[in-house]
């Protein structure tokens, strides 16, 4: 008999009220299955900082009903699971319908943050698989895990990961792996390209009712806007646009690639989603691709900014049969021009530990990533080495980083006279904002050698350092430093 209806289904949290808003969109958008489970499942890590934001005891989550339970083996009592349909651009091309082919929703339950929906990635085939196996490894679910959790640490909108069980069923990608499932938590896994399935199809009431829902329960305040002639689903259009600009400038700053910025895989709420072959930099390469995969570089570091208005303009057209004016549309979508430079500008400036906002910032900006990309300067070490610097260390950490120290210095000289007075606070903001410890590839893949032999502790270490990424963690300065010469060779594809 299948074990996941085996057993009874067993309670998340005593007195715990599920809610299905998505499921009651109607059968449209969805169709409910259950997991397929997994045998001799296992938990690999925990995320208890997450849990207890959820209000949910980590004690039922470790234990061994907990681990079957989110491993899809067992019945959780009031969810409701089913798998999403969606549509979408991938790489630029037109993809047509596509779905959630291994992510299975279970529901929204109420916590001090909020609703919260619970998804879990690798739970087995669904009708929108296609060809796939409806699997995840444990490789990559190990790196969406860490990395979800690291943006979150460095202040970056994302969904969120409660845990990651492992199992050793057999699954062949480039290699053959072992299955693992990611429990995924964010207030909703609405992506742009399930408005573009409904418009694509004509099926502009279910389009309508989507955009309701979504308006009704996390843009309520498009309706009665006078903005964009009174038309709600163009205020929508605007508030996503300006979300996504503040995420994608955060994203830049950061040094954060995502390697994947298809139409399906943009959150409609402005969150980092789908964690595949993403990379934070190590040298500051404008034009680095970290999916191997694209073989067009069409996922460049440097065009993420301009990928990610071409998505919203394809989210735009998904929506122009509600807003029905397509200069309105427009309009909408200019949003993201003007936040987007301004979001960037301002984070640059913090991590300069400039004050306001001054002629010649944009320059000073400027002028220092065009030294970092001439001498590939490894990213997060110059901005922590500048931290301490202003803080009151010493200069020739910094210099050293650059081949032409000459230019540098000239570039140097420019800053030091923007700083303001008190260079010690300045430079103490700038420590809370340039992390010193950053969720590189190399570490990632040390953690995953590590996993594969069953010992997780590496996978634990780099959650509580993704955490507080700002902290000293001094037993732990190992990990800050420049990468070995190995990573540059580490190959990320979305292969999954």
């Amino acid at each position: 008999m299948d074990q996941a209806v085996a057993r009874a289904p067993v309670a998340l949290e005593p007195g715990l009220a599920w809610r299905h808003d998505f499921a009651g969109l109607g059968p449209a958008f969805h169709t409910e299955l259950r997991p397929t489970p997994l045998p001799d499942a296992h938990l690999v890590s925990l995320n208890a900082r997450l849990a207890s934001e959820l209000g949910l005891g980590a004690g039922f989550l470790a234990g061994q009903d907990g681990v079957e339970a989110f491993t899809g083996n067992l019945p959780l009592a009031g969810a409701r699971p089913l798998a999403g349909v969606y549509s979408g651009h991938q790489f630029g091309v037109w993809a047509g319908q596509l779905g959630d082919g291994r992510a299975i929703l279970l529901g929204g339950i109420a916590t001090p943050a909020g609703l919260q929906e619970l998804q879990l990635k690798g739970a087995g085939r669904t009708p929108y698989s296609r060809m796939g196996d409806g699997r995840a490894v444990l490789r990559s679910s190990i790196r969406e895990y860490l990395g979800s959790e690291a943006m979150q640490g460095l202040g970056i909108p994302t969904t969120r990961a409660l845990m990651v069980t492992g199992s050793p069923q057999p699954v062949r990608r480039e290699e053959v792996e072992t299955a693992a499932v990611v429990t995924r938590v964010a207030p909703s896994f609405v992506r742009f390209g399930h408005f573009e399935h409904f418009s694509a199809r004509g099926q502009h009431e279910e389009l309508r009712r989507l955009a309701d829902y979504v308006v009704d329960t996390f843009y309520p305040d498009c309706r009665g806007s006078e903005r964009l002639a009174g038309n709600p689903y163009a205020a929508l259009l605007e508030q996503v646009s300006e979300r996504t600009a503040a995420m994608v400038a955060r994203w830049q700053a950061v040094g954060f690639c995502h390697g994947v910025m298809n139409t399906d895989n943009m959150s409609i709420l402005g969150l980092t989603i789908d964690y595949g072959p993403f990379q934070f930099l190590d040298a500051f390469v404008p034009n680095h691709v970290c999916n191997h995969s694209d073989e067009s570089g069409r996922y460049a570091f440097n065009r993420q900014p301009n990928v990610a208005y071409w998505n919203l303009f394809c989210l735009g057209q998904a929506l122009l049969p509600l807003i029905g004016d397509q200069e309105v549309a427009l309009a909408a979508l200019e949003s993201y021009k003007a936040v987007f430079p301004r979001e960037l500008e301002a984070r640059m400036r913090e991590k300069l530990g400039l004050e306001g906002e001054q002629a010649g910032d944009r320059e000073l900006v400027e002028g220092i990533l065009q030294l970092l990309a001439a001498g590939r300067v490894d990213y997060p070490v110059f901005w922590r080495r500048l931290s301490r610097f202003v803080a009151g260390g010493e200069r020739e950490p910094v210099r050293d980083l650059f081949p032409d120290r000459d230019a540098f210095d000239r570039w140097a000289a420019q800053y030091e006279a923007r700083l303001p007075g008190d260079r010690e606070a300045a430079g103490a903001r700038m420590l809370r904002t340039n992390p010193k410890y950053v969720l590189r590839n190399h570490l990632c893949e040390l953690a995953i050698r590590q996993a594969k032999l069953g010992d997780f502790s590496q996978v634990e270490v780099l959650l509580a350092l993704a955490q507080s990424p700002f902290d000293e963690h001094p037993q732990h300065e190992d990990l800050a430093g420049f990468p070995p010469d190995w990573a540059a060779h580490i190959e990320i594809s979305c292969s999954s």
